[in-house]
């Protein structure tokens, strides 16, 4: 995320933009089944798990509209993201293959639904968080539940991590190729099938009439693009593919030098307060009258890279985590649950 946020040109926004998102949320719904299978090892109650999550995800909610309220350059993902929390409770005790199952069927009904959702949800706030568009917690909640079925599985092995990057190969190259050759000629027909037989380019709000005429026509053009942040199915496939890609190179990079990745463990346990930490940093960089990208100077994606590896390793060395340590404390106030001391495990590090 922050090479793609302060280092944006051509090469980098092709490899990242939007994959950043896709990739986070996977991430997310693997912790998300790593702190379930640790409930239900530990003999835990389900109603205590889900009070903790309850209040997990009003405080996400709460940073997420905080750094919304900063109207800065960037999207922020934590509304949909806690609102997963909250909707993925119904999901613990399902099975793997119903899992999957689910993220499948999400990968194609999710996209049309997210689309009507961004229309008649349009000026709806809180319910857009669950289905108003790109961003809400039902276009991402393929890729949420694929983590979550990811999360079942066991990462130290060098079969299951095999298997997910030959898995993301796959799905990455087929996904390419089928959205360079053969996705632009079909959406090209069907934009222009909109323009001959629907009112979609005339058809205008009124913002004082009744529901639903007061809201804008779905953008049903959305479901044949792959453009970064679309929510379209073609663009879920090709982020999934490349986050199975990283994930699975990661887990076989562990099995043979685990050090490497130290640095980066490091950034993940403090992955809330970084994420929170580029949203401010972008608007202190504005209203100073700074530019905030530095993709075209030299080597301006590895020096990102740099800071924000030595930046993680800092808060982690001198266990600095504010919005880490407040979430902890923020659990134990409103859900009883009394989290280990120390800092946030590695598995699950992606804020959670």
């Amino acid at each position: 995320m922050f090479l793609q946020h302060f280092t944006s040109n051509n090469v980098i926004a092709s490899i990242v933009s939007g994959n950043t998102m896709i990739l986070f949320i996977l991430c997310s719904g693997i912790s998300y089944s790593i702190m379930t299978q640790r409930m239900i090892e530990k003999g835990e109650e389900m109603a205590a798990f889900r009070a903790q999550m309850l209040a997990r995800a009003i405080f996400i909610d709460l940073i997420g509209y905080l750094l919304i309220m900063l109207n800065g350059p960037f999207s922020v993902i934590l509304p949909a993201y806690a609102t997963l929390f909250v909707l993925a409770l119904v999901l613990v005790r399902c099975s793997r293959r119903t899992l999957f199952t689910i993220s499948v069927v999400l990968l194609v009904a999710g996209p049309p639904l997210m689309i009507v959702g961004g229309s008649v949800l349009s000026e709806a706030y809180f319910l857009g968080d669950i289905a108003g568009g790109p961003l809400s917690a039902l276009g991402v909640a393929p890729v949420f539940v694929a983590g979550m079925v990811i999360g079942r599985l066991n990462l130290h092995s060098m079969r299951n991590a095999t298997w997910l990057t030959v898995t993301g190969i796959i799905m990455l190259v087929i996904s390419k190729l089928f959205s360079t050759s053969v996705l632009p000629g079909l959406s090209q027909s069907f934009e222009k099938w909109l323009l001959d037989y629907t009112n979609i380019a005339t058809t205008q709000p009124d913002p004082y009439a009744i529901w639903p005429h007061n809201v804008a026509p779905p953008l049903w053009q959305m479901l044949l693009t792959s453009g970064p942040q679309s929510g379209s199915t073609f663009q879920l496939l090709i982020g999934l593919g490349t986050s199975l890609l990283v994930l699975g190179l990661t887990c076989l990079i562990a099995k043979k030098g685990a050090a490497i990745l130290k640095p980066f463990a490091a950034v993940g346990q403090v992955a809330l307060t970084l994420y929170a930490a580029q949203f401010v940093l972008a608007w202190v960089l504005i209203i100073a009258g700074m530019n905030y990208n530095i993709g075209e100077i030299p080597f301006g994606g590895v020096i990102v890279v740099l800071i924000t590896l030595i930046a993680g390793g800092l808060l982690v060395r001198f266990s600095i985590s504010p919005l880490e340590t407040m979430m902890r404390r923020f659990d134990r106030l409103f859900s009883g649950f009394q989290p280990a001391a120390g800092p946030v495990p590695v598995q699950s590090s992606n804020i959670s």
